[in-house]
């Protein structure tokens, strides 16, 4: 049976609330994921992203709400087809790279040949051939993250559950995961991902939901979420002094370079002609969305003034 129906959502949550002793740490959140899409699963440190998803898996009990998988409360038995990458590793680092995977793979129901042709081409692939010999605990910590995504995603499932999936790699290795993640997306898989990389989400996500302090602040697509929180700007590069206007209002400005927002009505046309008129000297003007990392930084930019992580 393949996951999803066409005509319902392959995940979906509502009203959730998670109490640990008397403290509420999520409260009537509700969303829903539909199969073939990747969801951008976004909060900073402690607003209940993986809390929401191990209650989701059935790690954690949900003091109330529906959490369903293809229509149903998820049982260990129904997770043949998906993958889940945790935020903790959860490897053997004792032995050696090779045999883990193979392990899981023989427990994702892959051959013991199948399961260690495929961990060595894609060992080979994330540039780790050469230490498939190698404890797992000689490994760096991005290296371990590699085999842990491995791991996940080595019997094609056709639900992904990614929490941080390049926590701890470089640009070069990020984008490789990327794409790795992307194939898997194009061949029909559904992902969930948690991750701080804004770039990630506008590269790979088709909706997001933002969490702060277990309250959903923003729910849709990019776009949406990128309309609500501002829309389009205008980025300008300058000389001289900007004019008051009741045609935009100035978002940012600093040495000749600005974002502009818009008021409702004015065109890009009118916001240009105003600015040439009152003799800034505009040497670019380049309309652009308001980005997803300005976004965090509103949504989630006061609780990091003050020092939480």
């Amino acid at each position: 049976m393949t996951l999803g129906d066409a005509a319902e959502p392959l995940v979906h949550i509502q009203d959730f609330r998670m109490d640990f002793g008397e403290t509420t740490v999520i409260r009537d959140l509700s969303f829903d994921v539909h199969a073939g899409e990747t969801f951008g699963f976004l909060g900073s440190n402690g607003s209940g992203k993986t809390t929401t998803l191990r209650a989701l898996l059935g790690i954690y009990k949900p003091t109330a709400g529906i959490m369903h998988i293809d229509g149903k409360v998820f049982e260990p038995s129904d997770g043949a087809r998906l993958g889940y990458l945790p935020e903790e590793r959860g490897l053997y680092k004792k032995e050696a790279v090779l045999d883990v995977m193979v392990y899981f793979g023989r427990l994702k129901g892959l051959s013991k040949a199948a399961a260690r042709s495929w961990s060595e081409a894609y060992l080979e692939r994330v540039g780790l051939g050469g230490k498939a010999k190698s404890r797992l605990d000689k490994l760096s910590s991005g290296q371990q993250q590699k085999v842990q995504l491995g791991v996940t995603i080595m019997n094609n499932p056709e639900l992904l559950i990614l929490d941080e999936p390049t926590k701890g790699f470089d640009p070069v290795n990020r984008r490789l995961l990327m794409d790795i993640i992307e194939e898997h997306k194009r061949a029909g898989a559904t992902v969930i991902m948690v991750t701080h990389q804004m770039e990630e989400v506008e590269r790979l996500c088709d909706r997001v939901i933002l969490l702060k302090d277990g309250v959903s602040r923003a729910y849709g697509t990019v776009e949406d979420v990128q309309e609500e929180f501002g829309g389009t700007l205008y980025r300008v590069t300058y000389d001289g002094v900007l004019p008051a206007s009741h045609l935009f209002d100035v978002v940012s400005d600093d040495d000749g370079r600005a974002e502009l927002a818009p008021r409702q009505g004015a065109s890009e046309d009118k916001v240009l002609r105003e600015l040439v008129e009152a003799g800034a000297g505009i040497r670019s003007f380049t309309p652009a969305r308001i980005s997803l990392d300005e976004i965090f930084i509103k949504v989630y930019g006061e609780e990091h003034e003050l020092g939480e992580g």
